[in-house]
């Protein structure tokens, strides 16, 4: 099969034969149909994160199951599904208490470099990203880093819910609880940014501010439930929030991971305000926050992946869709074949898109 292969930080994805095993005990052989390109996966490509390398990248994806291995009694050959890199076991204490999007175990939940999964013709072990690899035509993935999901939801769009659209919406319905009627600013009109603000709507959100400086995506965030837009290239964005909320402002989210936007979700919160971090900083990245502000009750946390139950969130987002609350249509800026990867990355890098996707072409 093809599969689009980082050898080293910022160099271009090599697109190369490799090829996988059958599915052993609890495993999924999925032929991917569409896979997204996430700022994750670039800030492995510029090197701002570590992974063992070679290294096959991707994992906001769809497909249809292809073969199952022994013990697999959730999917069948046939269904559709939705991959997500919150894999879990289902045993460990975090998943028993409720946070699978934590689970500890590492034989599921395996540390970067430890599947083996996958292989090639060449002597160094070929490494597959978050337990996924989504960048080639086929996924081996335990069964419990899918969601079978129904099938009159188009693949395309279904894929986008794996990692953006999860952890957008994630943020603000689970980790947040963001209750009807509040005030919440969004800093980053990107995919995860632009979920957050559908997301913020679909809560029953009082007033939402869209922050970005791409007066494009502001634009699109109307379309979204954006109440209120501005944009960050016009002064002091602190001060120009908190100029318009006047002390009311119940939920700041920072979606592009970034130092000085988490540092300002903070700063323009009013006591007994909570800033989430959506975004993935980059490794080693220190955040400075005033002692001080902690004392009237001002909070600052970090969202994985949207605090996730994904077999059970993936589903309620498929029904927001079909029922016309979650607009996902305009979601996708292009679609592209793999051997176009790296341009769509470099889109990325420009800015202005909202998401590419992979299309696979049926084989």
């Amino acid at each position: 099969m093809k599969a689009a292969v980082l050898f080293k930080p910022n160099s271009p994805l090599e697109i190369i034969d490799i090829s996988t095993r059958k599915p052993k005990a609890h495993e999924v052989l999925v032929r991917t149909s569409f896979v997204g390109l996430c700022h994750t996966d670039l800030h492995f490509i510029e090197g701002l994160n570590e992974h063992p390398l070679p290294l096959v990248l991707g994992h906001e994806a769809s497909g249809i199951v292809e073969q199952v291995g022994s013990e697999v009694t959730y999917v069948k050959p046939g269904d559709h599904v939705v991959t997500c890199l919150s894999v879990f076991c289902g045993e460990c204490e975090n998943c028993t208490d409720g946070r699978t999007v934590l689970c500890s175990n590492v034989d599921v939940r395996m540390p970067p470099g430890k599947s083996d999964r996958l292989a090639w013709d060449r002597p160094d072990k070929l490494n597959q990203f978050f337990n996924l690899g989504a960048f080639a035509e086929q996924i081996l993935a335990h069964e419990h880093s899918l969601v079978k999901i129904r099938k009159d939801m188009p693949l395309d769009l279904a894929a986008l819910l794996g990692c953006g659209v999860l952890t957008g919406v994630g943020a603000v319905v689970n980790t947040a609880r963001v209750k009807a009627g509040e005030t919440v600013a969004i800093i980053g009109c990107g995919g995860v940014g632009m979920a957050a603000v559908n997301g913020a709507a679909i809560a029953g959100a009082g007033r939402i501010i869209a922050i970005d400086i791409d007066k494009n995506k502001l634009e699109m965030a109307k379309n979204f439930g954006a109440t209120d837009l501005l944009d960050a290239r016009d002064g002091s964005v602190v001060e120009k929030v908190k100029e318009m909320t006047n002390g009311v402002l119940h939920h700041t989210f920072e979606a592009l991971g970034r130092k000085e936007t988490t540092e300002q979700a903070f700063a323009m919160l009013p006591p007994g305000g909570t800033a989430t971090i959506m975004g993935m900083l980059p490794q080693g990245t220190m955040i400075e926050l005033h002692g001080l502000d902690f004392i009237r009750e001002r909070k600052i946390q970090g969202s994985s992946m949207g605090s996730n139950h994904f077999r059970v969130d993936i589903p309620r987002l498929i029904n927001f869709y079909l029922r016309g609350k979650l607009h996902l249509d305009s979601w996708i800026s292009e679609r592209m074949p793999l051997d176009k990867i790296n341009e769509g990355f470099a889109t990325m890098k420009r800015g202005g898109s909202m998401r590419s996707v992979i299309e696979f072409q049926s084989w």
